[in-house]
């Protein structure tokens, strides 16, 4: 049943079959035949689609500044398949009078074709679950915990990656672990962690390997830099371009659920910044055969993870000598309104919260050394400015910096083409891997 597992969800037959199906039934919605007068079928048209949009505003606007499920307001594109859908409702509802059981069929089905096209766009818009293995997390349960023998060695070192060539052939990709950081400083209650261990790794002269610290986006978990981040693909490329060398990446998850939302910071709701300086770092170099300078550490983020990420290199740039931000956020955030951040993390202490935001601490300190690459979908405006906004700060602040906006694309994961690789890449040369 592996080919089940493989079918696409945001290309290819499936997708092309979904976007033919749904507008066909869209269409037998709105024109389908009934014993109504031309009036009459207009206002029923006219009321499906104001109704629609009402509530779809309503409740966007309940979910944004009301209950603030999400922070920051839902994409254009995204309202607009959840829109369509409600449209096929309340269409369906204004049926008047009602059919036959073979018409009310009929009319289910053609309403499920339009809620499956708009399930399959909003999907394909953030690029999150690519094949239905993504979507069931079949793939993600076969991935096995990192042995003992992978791990590092009491009293091992490993090479210098200066001038390192390897003993042997290598493996042609690298691999994928799980584990799971302990949170003793902080007291996080936290998910398993994801690891990537490149074919350079796997040398009998193991060289001390960079390390790259990723996060996912909110609400998330660290198994979507597998899925909407294609993780090993993406790293497996970079590596053989490299000789077989890549970071080794380890995905951690500093919320511990898929709707909580620490900020990264250590606040009045957790210690979530204690988890990525201290229990994060302690664990790889406890753990994994890596390279020990922090120079030649970096971590990055999706969307939350990548506000995160320059909050790292901001406030602990001992640590994280580099950024990968895509997507990022102004500043962490709860809710659209600042000040329900401001008084769930500090008590109301808008001072406590300003001074730990990388925009406050890039305007007040200097980074030299330090390497930040931020990326946004060209279609996002919001984030756009955010992206200038934090580009030009860490400018200012004496980053190196590089930065991308993806054409054709929003909010998505789709922006780590090529994102990712254009980040690498800038890491490399501050790593002194490419002139």
């Amino acid at each position: 049943m592996d080919w089940i597992a493989d079918i696409r969800l945001t290309d290819g037959p499936l997708y092309w079959t979904a976007w033919v199906l749904g507008v066909a039934a869209g269409v037998y919605l709105i024109f389908r035949p009934r014993p109504l007068t031309r009036r009459r079928w207009f206002v029923s048209v006219a009321a499906a689609l104001a109704a629609a949009a009402g509530l779809v505003l309503v409740v966007h606007w309940i979910l944004i500044y009301l209950t603030s499920v999400f922070p920051d307001e839902l994409p254009w594109d995204v309202l607009a398949w959840v829109f369509a859908a409600v449209v096929a409702l309340f269409l369906l509802l204004l049926r008047l009078p009602p059919g036959s059981w073979r018409s009310r069929t009929l009319d289910g089905v053609a309403l499920l074709a339009v809620i499956l096209l708009a399930a399959v766009q909003i999907n394909a818009y953030f690029g999150l679950n690519r094949t239905v293995a993504d979507l069931t997390g079949t793939a993600l349960s076969r991935i096995p915990p990192l042995e003992q023998e992978l791990k590092r060695q009491a009293g091992s070192t490993a090479q210098t990656l200066s001038g390192w060539k390897p003993a042997g052939d290598l493996p042609p990709d690298g691999v994928l672990r799980t584990a799971s950081i302990p949170a003793t400083a902080s007291g996080l209650q936290t998910r398993d962690s994801y690891i990537y261990l490149p074919p350079a790794y796997f040398a009998s002269n193991r060289p001390s390997l960079p390390v790259l610290v990723l996060v996912p986006g909110q609400p998330g978990g660290p198994a979507d830099w597998l899925t909407g981040g294609s993780l090993q693909r993406r790293m497996d490329s970079f590596a053989a371009d490299h000789g077989g060398v890549a970071p080794v990446v380890v995905v951690v998850d500093p919320n511990g659920s898929q709707s909580a939302n620490y900020l990264c910071m250590d606040s009045a709701m957790a210690k979530a910044d204690t988890y990525m300086a201290v229990d994060v770092p302690a664990w790889i170099l406890g753990n994994l055969d890596v390279d020990s300078d922090h120079k030649r550490w970096a971590v990055g983020g999706f969307s939350f993870g990548a506000t995160c990420a320059i909050q790292m290199g901001t406030r602990h740039p001992e640590l994280y000598a580099g950024v990968l931000a895509f997507a990022s956020e102004r500043e962490p955030a709860l809710a659209k309104e600042r000040q329900k951040t401001v008084d769930a993390a500090f008590n109301g202490d808008t001072g406590a919260f300003d001074a730990q935001l990388p925009l406050t601490l890039m305007g007040e300190r200097q980074y030299p050394g330090s390497v930040a690459y931020f990326a946004a979908g060209a279609t996002d405006p919001e984030f756009v400015g955010n992206l200038r906004a934090l580009s030009a700060a860490a400018r200012g602040a004496g980053f190196t910096v590089g930065e991308d906006e993806v054409p054709h694309v929003g909010h998505s994961w789709d922006m780590l083409t090529p994102g990712l690789t254009n980040g690498l890449d800038l890491l490399a040369r501050q790593w002194g891997w490419e002139e």
